[in-house]
């Protein structure tokens, strides 16, 4: 009885959501697979970086960077951590998640429910777009923008009006799955970060569901143990599609890591 009044619910919160699940029940109780994080490379990073969205385009990593009065959004030097150029944000703002579609750059803000375009050649903002609830990521599948706001809904908007025009529920075999934060599309995928959590997820856009995820306890407690104590969770994935590369870090954390997850 209490399965199948779970499964209702779920089936209740999708429909109420509007998502265009076409999971079978069945499926919604598989549990996610086990996806291992290997790490191939440590990279330094600012540890003053609170880092909100990672991006890798063009050779170069794009980071924005969140906390009032210490926001940003820069361009960084791989090898050596060091800012290429940056856009500092008046203390009213709170930076998020960012993504690059069609020559432009999307930023998120918190709960200032702004999202502001950037040219990506010039970085000169030449846009910006209002919306409700907070921002938290962001990424995109070629066509659409896909973001989050701490809830376990994917919102797929419009990248020219900003007007959402899809929303998906993320779940796993425990029901919908909440806090789901900075976000990288990848081969048909959404690798995601989990807020307040050591995990990473990959979600099948599709349907909304988890089918696997990787545990980077391990990775904290070796290469950054003292972000423990600090708590600065982990936060920020970015892809190199032309050399298939991951690139993930965390807040305020003194080092980014090139990984492989398989």
């Amino acid at each position: 009885m209490k399965t199948s009044f779970s499964l209702l619910l779920l089936l209740i919160g999708f429909s109420a959501c509007h998502n265009e699940n076409t999971e079978t029940t069945d499926n919604a109780n598989i549990e996610p697979a086990v996806m291992n994080c290997t790490v191939v490379k440590v990279y330094p990073h600012d540890s003053t970086s609170f880092t909100e969205g990672l991006e890798w385009q063009d050779t170069v990593l794009y980071e924005s960077t969140g906390e009032n009065g210490h926001s940003k959004l820069a361009r960084v030097d791989l090898n050596t951590g060091k800012e290429l150029f940056r856009i500092d944000f008046p203390k009213e703002i709170f930076g998020e998640g960012i993504t690059v579609l069609n020559g432009k750059l999307y930023m998120l803000t918190y709960q200032t429910h702004k999202c502001y375009v950037y040219d990506f050649k010039t970085m000169t903002k030449i846009g910006e777009f209002d919306y409700e609830g907070e921002g938290w990521g962001m990424t995109n599948d070629g066509k659409y923008l896909i973001m989050d706001n701490g809830d376990s809904n994917l919102y797929y908007r419009d990248p020219e009006t900003f007007k959402i025009v899809k929303t998906v529920v993320v779940y796993d075999n425990n029901g919908p799955r909440a806090k789901i934060n900075e976000l990288e599309y990848v081969d048909g995928f959404i690798y995601s970060n989990i807020w307040e959590d050591n995990y990473i997820v990959k979600i099948d856009p599709s349907s909304g569901r988890i089918v696997s995820k990787a545990d980077l306890t391990n990775l904290i407690n070796q290469y950054v143990p003292e972000t423990v104590e600090r708590n600065n969770l982990i936060n920020g994935i970015a892809y190199d599609k032309k050399n298939k590369r991951f690139f993930i870090t965390g807040k305020n954390w003194s080092k980014l890591f090139e990984v492989q997850f398989n």
